[in-house]
């Protein structure tokens, strides 16, 4: 029985191979009123079937914007999962041939200017935020060449293949990094020819280098990698953050660009990261609900002076 138990809870997870061939087969064949309304229900059975992400849901929404009322928690934690929903429908939608195109937005663009000025490609710092699964694209608002999403390998590998041949068919480039050393060397030659790197930035792939910040009052794991990429290729580090503002409606949000020496000190790298992880934070604080932070990866102690 407990194994019986094990396998439906990961069949029902958020990220399962089962809800991706669920949407598939629901945007592939859906009329348009079941494409754009029904997602918040898929939403809302998987904030139903999985109590202990739930849980973390809510306890991210009260770092970000503090304590408040059970039914406003409700409501808020009900949000996240309504545009997870949402997003990830979309995500497929664009995919399925049906015609179905993206308005992009942007705010800050003379960010992008001023980092791509340089010559050296572009690394942008991401996150799992709303629209993240189609950021190639809305980044296209701002660089029209076509953007490489790094991304960590999902847990459900049939789901990973689902998704990836989805994004492949949007037209949105992804490699997988975080299991061996040379995961990055596609990126560094990208960066190099002066093309846009993406990285999440929220999580730290295992295996991989971090360094701790002041993240949402607590200090928290900010991945090492784009740090590294940016010090090797010269390219600036440039927030970027996405969220949803409607059906098939995306807004990218541009901080402006980080720059690291070739060689930086310990010292840069800590600024570096605190600017990166500031510019998430300021975001996220203005969208609570569209930060999809999912797994138990969290603060590591109480906020210290650094």
């Amino acid at each position: 029985m407990p194994r019986l138990k094990g396998a439906l809870l990961s069949t029902l997870r958020h990220d399962s191979a089962f809800w991706r061939r669920a949407l598939i087969a629901g945007v592939a064949r859906g009329p348009e009123p079941w494409v754009r309304h029904s997602p918040p229900v898929f939403g809302a059975i998987f904030a139903a079937a999985l109590p202990e992400t739930r849980r973390r849901v809510a306890r991210n929404l009260r770092r970000i914007r503090g304590p408040r009322s059970r039914v406003v928690d409700a409501l808020d934690t009900a949000a996240v999962f309504a545009a997870y929903g949402s997003c990830i429908t979309e995500a497929l939608l664009l995919a399925s041939g049906r015609g179905y195109t993206l308005t992009r937005r942007s705010r800050g663009v003379e960010h992008y200017r001023a980092a791509a000025a340089a010559g050296r490609g572009v690394l942008v710092a991401t996150a799992h935020t709303g629209g993240w699964d189609v950021a190639g694209q809305v980044l296209g608002v701002v660089h029209p060449e076509g953007v490489v999403l790094a991304m960590q390998r999902e847990r459900d590998a049939e789901a990973r293949a689902i998704q990836d041949e989805a994004r492949q068919r949007a037209g949105v480039q992804v490699v997988h990094v975080g299991d061996g050393p040379l995961d990055a060397l596609p990126l560094l030659g990208h960066l190099r020819r002066g093309g846009v790197v993406a990285m999440q930035i929220d999580r730290v792939p295992p295996g991989m280098r971090c360094r701790e910040v002041t993240f949402l009052g607590a200090r928290w794991r900010a991945p090492e990698g784009p740090l590294a990429l940016a010090a090797l290729s010269g390219a600036p580090i440039l927030p970027v953050f996405t969220h949803r503002l409607g059906f098939l409606d995306y807004e990218a949000v541009v901080s402006p660009p980080i720059w690291l020496p070739r060689r930086p000190t310990e010292a840069e790298r800590d600024r570096a990261a605190a600017e990166m992880m500031g510019a998430m934070e300021r975001f996220v604080r203005a969208h609570p609900t569209q930060w999809f932070h999912f797994t138990g990866e969290g603060p590591v102690g109480p906020a210290e002076e650094r």
